[in-house]
């Protein structure tokens, strides 16, 4: 049966109210590396059709409020770090993480009794930062633990953020984490053929998927393939790498491992921020997290995908803004992009029975010290013989090898 138009907006459109937004926000969403802060510690920034402001106050506590004071609708991307939280650039009101205005300082030198600040709230949302980013709830109460997943906590990974802006719909990038095939064509086929265009050898030999399954697990999706050549008890196979509902892929090996948050602005544009680490050689010192912001697309506005991920996002963007799927035929190959559908529309629907969705967590002995998500210890094995340059890719990605 085909998507109808109605349900293609159920689960696509994220803004304030809607079932999808409603859902999406019961989970920490991460929003900037802390380390951006060094640089400015106040950032405009737009989440969920929300256009808001993050800042570091002098304190060193972070915050995330509406972008408007609410005074004279001063923007307060302009606001100045204060101890107390952020000042506005306009008439000095002051603003707590909680959002709470906690100094008007004309009014509380002419006025001190009247305490008109007492009356004065803006929307806030409460930050943690975990693994050298920033996460933000943007949620009703009770606020869930801030998940604590493996790579955001070991000390024996270097790291290295990539940040991507992507002119399209959230969905989009996480319906291909749920489909395994598009690996040989959209990898192999089209980056080969890319590749040629260049005047660069061909990166990996296209290999055929035999099997794949999907299994649902506590934190999400199991995704699991055979390719041609690999043997029935390979970790692709066997273990298989997790999709953790709703928009997060965790992907690669025990070497070099990455989580790719897929986090939405509006409708319309996502904001991918990639994890990247690798394992740290033993008796090396520790190398300072970086962050790169990605340029998709070259003088002609054309995206060049002579990546993977690069070919990833071509595949995403290239559905225009927001895919039409009242025109989609899945198939039998879409089995796992079918699947996550129904844990989204399921897990919409227990949202609005104002029950807890998958994968939220609450005990603290779940979370502590952290939550070890299974994946392949030897992952991508058939690839790494038929797609000879993938693991140099994410190395190179990385840039954190030198």
């Amino acid at each position: 049966m085909a998507t109808t138009q109605e349900q293609n907006d159920r689960l696509t459109q994220v803004g304030p109210g809607t079932p999808m937004g409603n859902l999406m926000r019961r989970y920490w969403q991460p929003v900037a590396a802390a380390i951006e802060l060094d640089v400015e510690p106040v950032r405009k920034v737009r989440f969920f059709g929300e256009d808001l402001t993050l800042y570091r106050s002098e304190a060193g506590e972070y915050g995330l409020v509406e972008d408007r004071c609410a005074h004279r609708c001063m923007s307060l991307e302009f606001g100045i770090p204060d101890a107390k939280g952020l000042r506005c650039a306009y008439h000095g009101w002051v603003y707590d993480g909680t959002g709470k205005c906690v100094e008007q300082p004309f009014e509380d030198r002419a006025f001190p009794e009247a305490r008109y600040r007492d009356r004065i709230k803006i929307t806030a949302y409460p930050v943690q930062e975990l693994g050298g980013l920033l996460f933000a709830y943007f949620g009703p109460d009770p606020v869930p633990l801030l998940p604590r997943w493996d790579l955001l906590v070991r000390n024996d990974l270097d790291v290295a953020v990539e940040k991507h802006l992507l002119p399209c719909n959230w969905l989009q990038c996480m319906d291909n984490a749920a489909d395994p095939v598009h690996f040989e064509f959209l990898h192999a086929a089209f980056g080969n053929y890319t590749l040629k265009k260049l005047g660069r050898p061909a990166g990996m030999t296209q290999a055929r998927h035999l099997k794949i399954e999907f299994d649902v697990f506590r934190y999400g999706i199991m995704k699991r393939r055979l390719l041609e050549g690999a043997p029935e008890d390979s970790d692709e196979w066997r273990v298989g790498h997790p999709l953790i509902f709703p928009n997060l892929l965790a992907v690669g090996n025990e070497g070099t491992s990455t989580l790719q948050y897929r986090i939405p602005i509006d409708d319309t544009h996502t904001l991918q921020i990639a994890y990247r680490t690798t394992k740290r050689e033993p008796g090396t010192e520790p190398k300072p997290i970086t962050v790169k912001y990605s340029e998709l697309f070259d003088e002609a506005g054309k995206l060049v995908a002579d990546t993977i991920p690069k070919q990833d996002m071509t595949g995403w963007v290239g559905q225009g803004p927001i895919s039409d799927r009242t025109r989609e035929h899945l198939t039998a190959s879409d089995k796992g992009v079918i699947l996550y559908h129904k844990l989204l529309v399921d897990n919409m629907d227990r949202v609005a029975r104002d029950e807890d969705p998958m994968g939220i967590i609450r005990d603290r002995a779940e979370n502590e010290p952290m939550v070890d998500i299974r994946r392949e210890h030897e992952g991508m094995r058939a690839f790494e013989v038929r797609y000879d340059n993938y693991f140099e890719h994410i190395r190179k990605l990385a840039d954190i090898r030198g």
